[in-house]
């Protein structure tokens, strides 16, 4: 099966194809940016890497970057982690406030933004420079130097967080923040406006697909079994209350943001990722999630 002459037929088919998605309107910066931009990448486990489109171009990464929050908290503290945040599905919308109130401060698990808020504030906890160590860990996993924070994006965030505001309020009021809150918002913020290209994200997130193991099996970011977790909670959690339908569609694990991106996870056989600005209403990529769900589709490439 020839991966490349798939992926190719599949970004010439969606590139082509209408779409009436609507970029963010959240973050005042995200809306500057063209909204019929379209690129995808894929690494194989074989190592064999190819992108179409604007695969090389970087972008906001958002809620994608909270893979790499919860794998370093995970790293640092285990299965301690989840005395704070669950791991269920929250079937309700990432900025949901009601359901951190009437579930005590506990929220359902670390990809919506509030289980986000919570990872962040332990990373706080137990980094001595946590921005930079996020970025030490993002090259690390990518092997590329340059990737770094957006900083207009960052800015932009926090002129307009109110809601994550207050999430960090109710998390602090229900005692499960334990550092400032101006310091949880900014980290937040800024691992939120981590700009990378589908290439970068598809050789950062290989470590999922690979046991553990950078793309050049260099470096262990985790064993195996934490690997299985992470995996485990992206197929469940990745989507917010669209990730029963992701995994119908597409089947793989996997997160989107709200900047246009996907990454998604074919355990021992390849990551992918993909970026188009346009959003359907529940904040996932229109056209990221017709080429993933045309990509296992056309390969009987799913997990299942």
């Amino acid at each position: 099966m020839n991966l490349e002459i798939i992926l190719k037929e599949i970004y010439e088919q969606v590139k082509n194809e209408p779409c009436d998605g609507m970029v963010t309107s959240s973050i005042p910066e995200l809306n500057k940016v063209d909204p019929d931009k379209f690129g995808i990448h894929l690494l194989r486990q074989d190592r064999g890497d190819f992108g179409f489109g604007d695969y090389n171009q970087r972008f906001s990464i958002q809620s994608i970057s909270k893979v790499f929050t919860i794998s370093m908290a995970v790293r640092l503290h285990g299965e301690d982690i989840w005395k704070r945040v669950g791991v269920e599905p929250s079937g309700s919308p990432f900025n949901s406030l009601v359901q951190l109130e009437y579930e005590g401060g506990i929220p359902r698990n670390p990809f919506i933004n509030a289980g986000a808020l919570v990872i962040a504030d332990i990373l706080l906890s137990s980094l001595k420079k946590p921005k930079d160590d996020l970025l030490e860990f993002v090259r690390m996993a990518s092997g590329v130097e340059s990737i770094g924070f957006d900083y207009q994006v960052a800015a932009s965030e926090k002129a307009t967080g109110f809601r994550n505001a207050a999430m960090v309020n109710m998390l602090k009021s229900f005692g499960n923040l334990d550092n400032d809150i101006e310091a949880v918002l900014d980290f937040y913020f800024h691992q939120c406006s981590l700009a990378m290209s589908c290439k970068e994200l598809s050789h950062a997130f290989f470590y999922l697909c690979n046991k553990g193991f950078t793309f050049d099996n260099a470096i262990e970011i985790m064993n195996e079994k934490k690997v299985k977790r992470i995996n485990a909670i992206m197929q469940t959690c990745g989507f917010y209350d669209e990730s029963g339908e992701f995994t119908y569609r597409v089947g793989l694990p996997g997160k989107s943001g709200i900047g246009g991106g996907i990454i998604a996870i074919n355990p021992g056989k390849y990551s992918v990722a993909t970026w188009h600005p346009r959003l359907n209403p529940k904040g996932n990529s229109v056209k990221g999630m017709k080429t993933l769900e045309l990509l296992t589709t056309y390969t009987s490439g799913s997990i299942f």
